[in-house]
């Protein structure tokens, strides 16, 4: 009868949050930059005309659009934001609130991609949308977009543009940096495969045998600095494993008198032994 007519059609349904499990369970790469630095258009580029293989969840062109992607083994969403600006330059309350779902998508993200645009260089709002990932702790990829409307496309101009992005952004510069187009679809697909390795890098977890070989021969080669006579003696390091991020503690004797510095020295050596390209670190001193 019309009951059980009834049961079948609502067998059939999606439960009412599956669409909020799918979000938590895939991976989450955010498109972010400056307005028509080409973030719907790479996207476009990364779908081409095979429909089938995505699907929109929400937004319009002022929202936040999370597209599925599901080719060539991969599996995630990619999140097209509206384009961040300055707040002198938000007049409109949509446009305010285009930036608000451009914050939360990155605080939602996995890893961002930031996109440059090369006919305008680094600006301050690149640095900014760059701080604003920092500091959420999000895995970066910087993708140098409209490279085909360059006219010195040498080895020795993609080094100097790589290198001013690095200094603008330092401290933080082991990230990669990909030159291409979505106009042309020049190395957008490499930009995908990046993403994805920086994802892998913000899941990897060493483990502590190795890493406290390796750690005891970096301190002994450099311990820390005395301070007022007394020596500081970092005993054990372990990763944690329910973490965001990469997230080493290193115990010792006092630790609240091992300095800024020396933890870079500890994270720099942690990044020349293990991958941890386009992911923060975080570096904690315990007492043992």
């Amino acid at each position: 009868g019309t009951g059980d007519l009834l049961d079948e059609v609502v067998k059939d349904l999606p439960e009412e949050d599956d669409t909020e499990e799918q979000l938590e369970r895939i991976p989450r790469f955010a498109i972010v930059g400056r307005p028509n630095a080409g973030k719907s258009s790479i996207i476009n580029s990364f779908i081409g005309e095979d429909r089938n293989i995505v699907t929109d969840i929400a937004g319009t062109t002022r929202d936040s659009i999370y597209t599925r992607y599901n080719k060539f083994g991969f599996d995630f969403y990619l999140v097209d934001t509206a384009g961040i600006r300055k707040k002198t330059k938000v007049n409109e309350d949509i446009e305010y609130y285009s930036v608000i779902r451009s914050i939360r998508a990155i605080e939602a993200s996995d890893v961002c991609i930031l996109m440059i645009d090369a006919t305008r260089g680094i600006e301050s709002q690149d640095v900014s949308i760059f701080s604003l990932i920092q500091r959420n702790k999000k895995g970066l990829v910087v993708c140098v977009n409209k490279w085909d409307l360059v006219e010195d496309k040498s080895q020795k101009a993609i080094d100097f543009f790589a290198n001013s992005i690095r200094q603008r952004f330092a401290p933080f510069t082991d990230f990669p940096i990909i030159f291409g187009s979505a106009l042309t679809k020049q190395r957008i697909y490499k930009v995908i495969e990046t993403a994805v390795d920086v994802y892998k890098n913000r899941e990897r977890v060493i483990p502590t045998s190795q890493l406290n070989v390796y750690m005891q021969e970096v301190i002994g080669a450099y311990p820390p600095p005395a301070n007022k006579g007394k020596y500081i003696k970092i005993k054990y390091v372990t990763m944690l494993k329910e973490s965001m991020i990469p997230t080493f503690v290193f115990f010792c004797n006092l630790p609240q008198w091992v300095k800024d510095p020396y933890r870079r020295y500890l994270e720099n050596k942690i990044r020349e032994k293990w991958d941890f390209s386009g992911t923060p670190i975080n570096i904690f001193m315990r007492e043992k």
